[in-house]
């Protein structure tokens, strides 16, 4: 039997047109707040209990800084939209995440991940390093967002919900082509066997239906099976999932004997690098990469030196 407070929140915040995965991180987060007082209901809690729930995750269950700031925010945004009370005065901060280096690999070092992937996967990471995207970025790629005369791709409502265009490299056309080709193959498929809408955000699916069988609307890399749309509960074909694409990563990786933590973010990083040590200015960069703060961007800059740029070690001035 589903909670009506539960249903409550996820109502407010599908009225607020979070993502999904929001939607499923708050909810698991106060399913674990509520459960670790005893199930006693938010409404006769306050400060005393969201404290004891936050140290608890600090202290007990040692989750990392952006875990403990997530679990706030979802305890936040109960008590502000759906109780409509302010918490004030608490006792806890929001956690500062570590400023971390970016791990970043030198060309040499994609070239050999990728002479050990195949098919899809190799063009998802083909991706990343070349258009400089993010890894839900390239799964949600639809038909509709490739232009391939003008070598450009729309990333439709990234990070930020903002849209952007990248560059798409040459050298990849005819490989987006293919996966076009098979994208369709799945497509035709679906519609022989009475199905093909694709998943959209609920929203969306209202407003144009049936347009959904569209081959325009249909993802890149479609996932292998069919499934219940989460929220509006019809059959559709959503996009690869991103867990299928890391094991194939992990295992490439492995093969190259890279010894260092390679992440699909890990090319978006190298993207950023290659285009800053080769002249790019750092605000087009910026732009392409979609970063709201300068600041972001700038810290690739750290990576390749450049702000040690004309400064000569000591030793190296030793006489010889």
């Amino acid at each position: 039997m589903k909670s009506p407070f539960l249903e409550s929140i996820r109502t407010e915040i599908r009225t607020k047109q979070y993502s999904y995965r929001t939607e499923k991180s708050y909810l698991y987060w106060v399913r674990q707040f509520i459960l670790f007082n005893d199930k006693k209901h938010p409404e006769i809690m306050g400060n005393y209990e969201i404290e004891r729930f936050l140290n608890h995750l600090a202290v007990n269950r040692g989750v990392s800084p952006g875990t403990q700031n997530q679990a706030l925010c979802a305890i936040i945004f109960v008590y502000k939209n759906v109780l409509k009370r302010e918490i004030e005065n608490l006792q806890y901060k929001m956690t500062k995440t570590p400023r971390r280096m970016p791990t970043v690999l030198n060309p040499e070092e994609v070239a050999s991940i990728l002479g050990n992937l195949e098919a899809e996967y190799w063009l998802i990471t083909a991706l990343l390093y070349g258009c400089g995207l993010r890894i839900n970025e390239a799964l949600s790629l639809r038909i509709k967002d490739l232009d391939l005369k003008s070598r450009s791709l729309l990333v439709f409502n990234g990070k930020g919900r903002k849209d952007r265009y990248t560059l798409l490299p040459g050298n990849l056309r005819e490989s987006v082509k293919r996966q076009v080709v098979h994208a369709r193959e799945v497509h035709q498929s679906d519609i022989a066997d009475g199905f093909g809408l694709t998943s959209v955000p609920g929203s969306l699916h209202k407003k144009y239906g049936p347009a959904m069988k569209d081959f325009g609307w249909q993802y890149l890399f479609p996932s292998s099976t069919r499934c219940l749309h989460p929220i509006a509960g019809y059959v559709c074909r959503h996009h690869l999932h991103h867990s299928t694409y890391s094991r194939q990563l992990r295992q490439a990786v492995q093969s190259s004997g890279i010894t260092k933590r390679v992440t699909a973010h890990t090319f978006r990083h190298a993207f950023a690098t290659e285009l800053l040590r080769s002249g790019s200015d750092i605000r087009t960069v910026q732009e392409i990469l979609g970063h709201s703060d300068i600041r972001t961007t700038e810290i690739y800059t750290h990576v390749i030196g450049d702000k040690r740029a004309g400064t000569v070690s000591p030793f190296d001035r030793l006489p010889e």
